[in-house]
């Protein structure tokens, strides 16, 4: 593709980098940015620059957080008896528009996948542990909320076999979700009631 502007093409270049955004799309945006005023393009910038030199992460679930301890960790009308595990934030919005879970939650940050080079020392697998033998806890039951791919059931398995001897009932939740598929593209009433209709993990 031919651009009039140097500019444009390091533009493109870098907005097609974003994840399902091509090249056509990007010089789309590009174009519709030098339309804009200054004041909303250089808006824009300024809060790409703010959310990654200022960006958080909740000590405790490791979710997305403005502050030391998230929203939800810090939530007293949220119940601290239940734990639900989930590899990115992305999973916890999806769960959170159900409105039909009123737990915590844990952020592995990615599931066990040998293939990219992912093992469970790469993710939040110890501090869920930690959480879960800390003494003030008082988690009572762990939901295992991963994408039905063979990636997240090892990763479920594999955190099973670390937590079984803990007093602990763990569920999963339900099949609702195709198998294969990812719960950020899972419909809220599908989530919902598979969050509700978890089972006990076998």
């Amino acid at each position: 593709m031919d651009y009039p502007s140097k500019l444009i093409e390091e533009a493109v270049n870098q907005i097609s980098k974003l994840p399902g955004i091509g090249k056509k799309t990007a010089l789309r945006l590009a174009l519709h940015l030098i339309k804009e005023s200054e004041a909303s393009t250089f808006s824009l910038t300024e809060a790409l620059n703010n959310l990654r030199s200022k960006i958080r992460f909740c000590n405790q679930c490791h979710n997305i957080s403005d502050a030391e301890v998230c929203g939800i960790c810090s939530s007293h009308k949220r119940d601290k008896s239940l734990l639900c595990v989930v590899e990115e934030s992305k999973d916890v919005m999806a769960i959170e528009n159900t409105s039909q879970y009123n737990g915590i939650y844990h952020v592995l940050g990615g599931i066990i996948s040998p293939i990219q080079g992912v093992g469970p020392t790469d993710l939040k697998i110890e501090s869920l542990i930690n959480r879960l033998n800390a003494a003030d806890s008082e988690i009572k039951e762990v939901v295992l909320a991963l994408s039905p791919t063979m990636e997240g059931d090892t990763t479920a398995f594999y955190i099973h076999k670390r937590i079984k001897g803990l007093p602990l009932k763990v569920t999963v939740i339900a099949r609702g979700v195709p198998v294969g598929g990812d719960l950020e593209y899972a419909d809220e009433i599908t989530l919902g009631r598979s969050i509700a209709g978890r089972t006990l993990f076998n």
